[in-house]
């Protein structure tokens, strides 16, 4: 898909791997649209990017259904026809399982899982009647393996991977001309995951946003970022006896340890 002339919205697109994706997608001469819960962060970035092409924002808590519809509703109205979703936005609370209180568990649920299911529902009709568009959802490579002091991150995750690719799967049983991504990236150098510290190296936010707004480009189903991550993971969980792949994942590549010093984004 070319994203010139086409319009282009991303959650979360203030901050992070979302703004540096609401340049990219300007520099494609697409019309981009922002939601993200910060509008000082909307404002600024606006700003930022304005004289590159057209952009607009919109503030919206996508951990709220009601929001989501109403926005929604604002934005067929003022902007039309939404021909690329990118569900960004998301959230992670770095503790143990018991240490998580109830709302934190439901906010990390509500806006890494169902948020992307229910902004989906809201222009996936549109994308219907027309046979033309393309979803995009931003997982993690969080979702294929445990973690300790991600759990909920995980489970929220491990949940967006299997709606993301069952959705790609019922668009072709449809012979609906309707593109589903799904993107399983390791830890980004955003802010997001301060503290961690990896064997593996940590991604750069520029290169995995190219590699996200060029996997929408070229059409691609499920990619991680690195790319090696999902066959290590899937033989390896295959292969392995649960015991051994715990002492390679945790040991030898110290995967399990990545968040015992994280800090998060400092507010």
């Amino acid at each position: 898909m070319q994203l010139k002339d086409k319009t282009v919205l991303i959650t979360g697109g203030a901050s992070g791997i979302g703004k540096i994706m609401v340049r990219l997608a300007l520099e494609r001469n697409a019309k981009v649209v922002i939601w993200d819960i910060d509008k000082t962060g909307i404002d600024k970035t606006i700003k930022e990017f304005s004289t590159l092409g057209s952009i607009t924002g919109f503030v919206v808590d996508v951990s709220n259904g009601n929001e989501i519809q109403e926005v929604a509703k604002k934005v067929k109205k003022e902007i039309g026809f939404i021909d690329v979703l990118i569900n960004n936005a998301g959230i992670i609370v770095g503790k143990y399982f018991h240490e998580h209180t109830t709302s934190e568990i439901n906010k990390t649920m509500d806006i890494n899982a169902n948020a992307p299911m229910l902004i989906t529902s809201e222009f996936l009709n549109d994308m219907l009647q027309q046979n033309s568009g393309h979803i995009c959802n931003i997982a993690s490579s969080g979702g294929l393996i445990s973690n300790p002091k991600m759990s909920v991150y995980v489970a929220s995750k491990w949940s967006l991977i299997g709606w993301s690719d069952s959705l790609r799967i019922e668009m072709k049983q449809l012979k609906k001309n309707i593109n589903i991504t799904t993107i399983m990236p390791y830890y980004i150098n955003t802010g997001m995951f301060d503290g961690v510290k990896s064997k593996i190296p940590i991604l750069e936010p520029e290169a995995a946003s190219l590699t996200i707004i060029k996997a929408i480009e070229k059409n691609k189903k499920m990619i991680t970022i690195p790319g090696y991550m999902y066959r290590f993971v899937k033989i390896g969980q295959a292969t392995m006896s649960i015991n051994f792949f715990d002492w390679f994942a945790g040991s030898a590549l110290g995967i399990y340890k990545t968040m015992e010093v994280f800090t998060g984004r400092k507010k």
